[in-house]
């Protein structure tokens, strides 16, 4: 993983155990007409939670595809489920743990939390491709990932 003294832990979350912890404050960019945060908008803040995940493990997404061969991960498959309403200027936490490693996937799950509220539920399955073509998740990411699948 590249270091970058210049960016606080903080913006990428924490690990416990085997859980992703990141917390995110909505913006008024992230909502719609009636100031609830919009549906796309918990898409993107999983997306983050998936990569600080990563960024956790000590892989940075950047350097996967720089340092092997342009590999990076493709949402295959999600299956979601919007509970409650996130406000502006709520604080959330995106909850991301991995599940399942496959060959060239990978199933994580993941919650979007106000507190205690789970306001979005998730199940992510993506896949490792190079070149718009699925390949098997390189050993050297699969060992800093599996400790956390388990």
């Amino acid at each position: 993983m590249t270091e970058r003294p210049d960016i606080p832990p903080v913006l990428s979350g924490r690990l416990v155990g085997d859980t992703h912890l990141l917390p995110i404050r909505v913006y008024y960019e992230d909502t719609d007409f009636s100031a609830r945060v919009y549906h796309a908008s918990y898409l993107r803040f999983m997306e983050r939670g998936r990569t600080e995940l990563l960024r956790a493990a000590e892989v940075a997404q950047s350097d996967l595809h720089t340092e092997m061969g342009g590999l990076a991960f493709v949402v295959r498959k999600m299956a979601i489920d919007f509970l409650g309403a996130a406000l502006m200027d709520d604080v959330l936490t995106i909850v991301t743990r991995p599940k399942e490693m496959r060959g060239a996937s990978m199933t994580l799950f993941q919650e979007v939390r106000r507190g205690e509220d789970i306001l979005v539920t998730a199940e992510v399955t993506v896949a490792a491709v190079r070149g718009g073509r699925a390949v098997r998740i390189p050993d050297e990411l699969r060992s800093a990932l599996t400790p956390l699948a388990e």
